[in-house]
């Protein structure tokens, strides 16, 4: 894969490698324990024990880090496919076909290091590489509104598909975003 670098402050925003996974693992870790509030999920969160199998294997996945010096503060991955029916409704599922949708997962930041831009730099990388795979016609995400922040970042920077607060049922309370990819229609 080809490797992308950039700098925010202090900070090297860049396509991860084999150095950078056990840190990744563990702000992804971190986040599911402290943000989340339930832990590790196997069945919600298999990429994390198989970072370099998931997303540094795959020739149309990618996983991007934050650095400061050698520690690895915050993360973003893209994984080709779209949502999954169940748990997300059938209607997304429908509109983002495997085939043609990337999806951005394990968007974090440590605490102490947000509101430094590195989640905006780690989310421009993954547009970048996903923009540059003629497959890709849509690049969907999904966040949790009850964790600080997401949902005012999401909506800085994607345009909200479906909210569950609209009257909808979505049992996990899960707002759907779609970011726009440069030359492609949508």
């Amino acid at each position: 894969m080809q490797q992308h670098r950039s700098h925010v402050g202090p900070y090297d925003v860049q396509t991860a490698d084999l150095r950078h996974l056990d840190g990744a693992r563990s702000v992804m870790l971190d986040t599911f324990y402290r943000d989340f509030g339930y832990g590790y999920r196997p069945d919600w969160h298999r990429d994390v024990i198989d970072l370099g199998g998931t997303y540094l294997t795959p020739e149309h996945h990618a996983l991007f880090v934050a650095t400061k010096g050698d520690e690895v503060v915050g993360t973003t991955a893209v994984r080709a496919g779209g949502p999954t029916c169940p748990p997300h409704p059938r209607f997304l599922a429908q509109r983002y076909p495997d085939e043609t949708t990337a999806q951005l997962f394990r968007v974090y930041v440590r605490p102490e290091h947000r509101r430094s831009g590195l989640a905006r730099a780690l989310v421009g990388l993954a547009v970048d590489f996903v923009a540059r795979q003629p497959r890709y016609q849509a690049l969907y995400l999904h966040t949790d509104p009850r964790v600080d922040g997401a949902e005012p970042f999401w909506r800085s920077v994607a345009t909200p598909i479906h909210d569950p607060r609209d009257g909808r049922d979505d049992t996990y309370q899960t707002v759907h975003f779609e970011i726009a990819l440069p030359g492609r229609p949508r």
